[in-house]
């Protein structure tokens, strides 16, 4: 894939979360959560975010471009992986493919609730053309990312479970 840093310390039998990494809150609650289960997490970002990593986590670079990061994650996932995004539109596409998804807040998607996730995204969309803004979410609070932490453990013992 042209514009994308390649990665080769990523263990095909092990069980991976993918994570739409531009914007997320939780990168430090997931890493540790990810290791204690023995899951590997691959953070998919833009170059334009990219910053200095620690050795332990992967981290894949993909071009600048709007969906660049949502692509990379819906052509190298595969059945039973986790992703981890804010983009309900992305999470639509992965459930059909057998993947798990949940948002940062630690809310798990599924096929019974993502129709009414994009029915609410879009009606928010409509209204923003019309000029109608809300407030946007607020700043993640260290009880947020404690809930998601406690939430993505129990996911992914469930995950396990199966």
């Amino acid at each position: 894939m042209e514009g994308c840093r390649i990665v080769t310390n990523i263990d095909e039998k092990k069980p991976t979360i993918y994570i739409d990494a531009d914007a997320c809150p939780v990168k430090k609650e997931i890493v540790d959560t990810a290791s204690s289960k023995q899951w590997q997490a691959i953070f998919v970002a833009s170059y334009a975010h990219h910053m200095q990593q620690p050795d332990e986590e992967t981290w894949v670079y993909v071009d600048p471009d709007r969906e660049s990061a949502d692509l990379y994650i819906l052509n190298h996932v595969k059945r039973s992986d986790v992703v981890i995004t804010q983009d309900i539109g992305l999470a639509s596409l992965l459930l059909p493919k057998g993947v798990y998804v949940i948002s940062p807040w630690g809310t798990a998607y599924d096929e019974s609730t993502i129709a009414t996730s994009l029915d609410i995204r879009y009606l928010a969309a409509k209204a923003r053309r019309q000029g109608i803004f809300g407030k946007g979410p607020a700043p993640f609070k260290k009880s947020d990312k404690e809930r998601f932490r406690k939430n993505l453990l129990k996911f992914l013992s469930n995950i396990a479970g199966k």
